[in-house]
């Protein structure tokens, strides 16, 4: 049994909850598919006992010497078993006679890339679907407008595209140190692009048929230069009528801020189905806010005394817009110091603590900390690697997150999942993109689907995501090396800013 459970771990990431060896290798003549009531009593059993989105993706595979046998309530679960086939197929190695089931923890297993500082395309968004289907992950956040760019055709508003989708300086650096131009498309220097809505409609269907939901953000009120630079008559305006054209944040005195996300929203909403909408609410500076007149108005209408309760302001009525259309707004942990409607999704960014507070509210939460799932971090020693930011977050440093630390047994129903966020100021090119997710996703999705009864032994992950990795690379993936990767980054090390040592959690 020992060498078996090598060898079939060896070849799926994530781990499956259970599994058998019941004979030699398989000689496969004809796989079969039982699904709904066509799934024999004992694992429609099982299943029921399992909750509801564990139960959709819930399925068991037995390979016998000439076929094998999958059963799943649904579609989805088929669709995860036949991944899982994918998988060992792949690994090249013969295909043992097994048993296995398996479902996932959490409900939320994501990704986000970040299409607005630097713009990757269909073909790149695609190619990512498929490698995320084949580890089992189910939701794609993109990362759709913020100051370097917007990414997202809206025909209410054509000039959002046409002024703010293309850009001086190829890399955000460059653009930044030049003095952030933007510019037309056919400018000589242009660097950019974005997505049509029908772009979007294709990525959603084909998302859709690998079972992955796309959750797009439409972020406010910080980041948000490039809107005040295309509709300069909605930034903010100082007592000597100056306009603030170049300010971070949205105007949220202003009521053509709000007439302008409402038309934007609407159309995000008809592009994408699902349920989710994020605003971002992260990082807004509100500095303007103090001097702006719009600004001071709407604070002595609403009895407000900080500024900050202008950020709860708009993020509410915005929730609350999204709310009245039968969709529900997520937010970084940021919108949950302001006030926010109950239904709102908290997805903690600044460590985990955001997460653990907004559970304990009753808030459903996604966690994402850049303590361990920001992938723009450095994946080994400084002086290897391509320009990165942050602190050491190697593929092991990322093994060692628990997303349940610190929640009690009553909030961790409040946990909807984990996500990886890839940010893109340092990360120019689809394959410097590739070269930051993989091996580092197969941590996520291990930890986002594989039970905590799973020992989690991070040198035996190490040598399944080392094997995972050359397939990866067969398929046309760029990756990171982990022939060369250091000791410090195998053994799970961080250095502090005092330079001490810390290590993982196991």
């Amino acid at each position: 049994m020992k060498s078996f459970l090598l060898f079939i771990f060896l070849q799926i990431i994530p781990a499956p909850v259970e599994f058998a060896e019941t004979g030699k290798d398989c000689q496969v003549h004809s796989v079969r598919v039982a699904t709904g009531r066509r799934a024999s009593r004992g694992f429609r059993t099982m299943a029921a006992s399992l909750p509801a989105f564990a139960q959709k993706e819930a399925y068991s595979i037995d390979v016998g010497k000439k076929r094998i046998r999958i059963e799943a309530l649904t579609e989805e679960g088929a669709f995860r078993a036949q991944q899982t086939l994918r998988m060992m197929e792949l690994s090249g190695q013969p295909i043992h006679c097994c048993k296995i089931t398996d479902y996932p923890r959490f409900e939320h297993r994501g990704l986000m890339i970040d299409e607005s500082r630097s713009f990757k395309g269909k073909e790149f968004i695609m190619k990512q679907i498929d490698a995320m289907a084949l580890l089992k992950l189910n939701v794609l956040h993109l990362h759709l407008t913020d100051a370097a760019g917007w990414r997202i055709e809206i025909k209410s508003h054509p000039e959002l595209t046409q002024k703010a989708a293309w850009r001086i300086g190829r890399t955000y650096a460059e653009w930044e140190k030049n003095g952030y131009p933007f510019c037309t498309e056919d400018a000589p220097q242009a660097y950019g692009g974005y997505y049509t809505q029908d772009d979007l409609r294709e990525i959603v269907e084909y998302a859709a048929r690998r079972f992955i939901k796309v959750i797009p953000e439409i972020e406010m009120p910080g980041h948000s230069m490039e809107v005040n630079r295309t509709c300069p008559e909605l930034a903010c305006i100082d007592s000597t009528g100056r306009r603030r054209n170049w300010a971070w944040d949205l105007c949220p005195g202003n009521e053509g801020t709000f007439r302008l996300l409402e038309d934007v929203l609407d159309e995000v909403m008809d592009i994408f189905p699902g349920k989710y909408i994020h605003i971002g609410g992260d990082e807004a500076v509100m500095k303007d806010w103090r001097e702006c007149v719009n600004c001071k108005a709407r604070m002595e209408a609403e009895g407000y005394s900080d500024v900050h309760q202008l950020q709860g302001y708009l993020v509410r009525r915005m929730a609350n817009y999204l709310q009245e259309h039968g969709r529900t707004a997520v937010g970084w942990d940021e919108i949950l110091e302001t006030g926010v409607p109950q239904d709102a999704v908290i997805q903690s960014w600044r460590g985990s603590s955001g997460g653990r507070k907004a559970a304990a509210a009753g808030h459903k939460v996604i966690m994402s900390p850049n303590t361990h799932c920001y992938f723009d971090y450095y994946q080994d020693l400084i002086r290897k690697e391509p320009l990165a930011t942050g602190e050491l977050t190697s593929l092991h440093w990322v093994y060692t997150y628990n997303p349940l630390e610190g929640i009690s047994e009553e909030d961790a129903s409040c946990i909807l999942g984990l996500q990886a966020n890839l940010w893109c100021e340092k990360v120019p090119t689809p394959e410097h993109a590739e070269y930051m997710l993989y091996p580092r996703l197969f941590a996520i999705a291990e930890t986002a689907w594989s039970p905590t009864s799973l020992q989690r032994d991070p040198v035996e992950f190490r040598a399944r995501a080392r094997a995972l990795l050359e397939v990866f690379r067969t398929l046309g993936y760029n990756t990171f090396d982990m022939d060369s990767e250091s000791d410090f980054a195998i053994e799970g090390k961080r250095r502090t800013r005092t330079g001490e040592i810390i290590y993982p959690a196991f």
